[in-house]
């Protein structure tokens, strides 16, 4: 588990970033595959959460996680909130203690944040796809709708894929500039190929809504010697499937 130094330091905050050590599933999932999209053994995962909670917190409730669908979709959790299922959203946003709110990952970025004057969470999947969505920006304009201040808010990116491993297609590159012309800077060309800073985009969304205070993890999913579950890699490794990275932020 992978902790952030900054939110390390709040008393009434717990959060972990996990890797695929530690937990109980075989073959291309081992170990720690939390992810029930997957085609691993459901009861496998099932202990791998349990796993993951306890480390977070023997007295929480069960992880919350939502049905992940690459959107710019949150949603809120108060003491009223009744989900008969997993919403299909990419971002948790909750003031109640005791519920662990997590995202899960393959080279997406995780984003855990944290408003320690409200005393809001949240947790942010943050693919391409939502980042170009503008996720972020969708979340945090709701918290500050709650009464949330920028200058207030905490926001560590998480292991996601670095740029020397996500390569792109022209298309993609013409997508982001079409949007925004500024957004070349997160593309690099080496050696005739084109690859894209996800995390560094996904940091730039967060100074755009005027986050100043952001920590950036820098461990590359895709690296095997991480160990962390990756999309890309097992892709390269002609896997059928792949396992799935957890990020977890509760208040207690």
């Amino acid at each position: 588990m992978i902790k952030s130094k900054k939110l390390s330091k709040i008393k009434n905050l717990k959060h972990g970033f996990f890797n695929r050590v530690g937990g109980k599933s075989k073959n291309i999932y081992n170990s720690l595959n939390c992810g029930p999209g997957s085609k691993d053994n459901s009861l496998n995962i099932k202990k791998n959460l349990q796993i993951v909670k306890k480390k977070i917190s023997k007295s929480a409730k069960n992880i919350f996680l939502l049905h992940q669908i690459h959107s710019n979709k949150f949603v809120y959790i108060d003491q009223k909130s009744v989900f008969r299922s997993k919403p299909k959203a990419d971002a948790i946003i909750t003031n109640q203690k005791n519920i662990p709110i997590g995202v899960l990952t393959a080279d997406c970025v995780p984003v855990l944040i944290f408003d320690e004057n409200k005393n809001f969470i949240a947790a942010i999947h943050a693919g391409w796809k939502g980042a170009y969505k503008n996720i972020i920006t969708k979340v945090i304009n709701f918290m500050i709708k709650k009464g949330s201040n920028p200058r207030n808010i905490i926001a560590v990116i998480g292991p996601a894929i670095s740029v020397k491993n996500y390569e792109v297609k022209e298309d993609f590159k013409r997508k982001f500039l079409k949007k925004d012309r500024q957004n070349n800077k997160f593309f690099k060309i080496k050696y005739k190929k084109l690859y894209f800073n996800l995390p560094n985009y996904v940091k730039s969304c967060l100074i755009k809504n005027k986050i100043k205070n952001i920590e950036s993890i820098n461990i590359d999913t895709f690296n095997t010697n991480n160990n962390f579950f990756s999309a890309r890699r097992a892709l390269k490794l002609n896997h059928d499937d792949y396992g799935r990275n957890i990020s977890i932020i509760m208040l207690n």
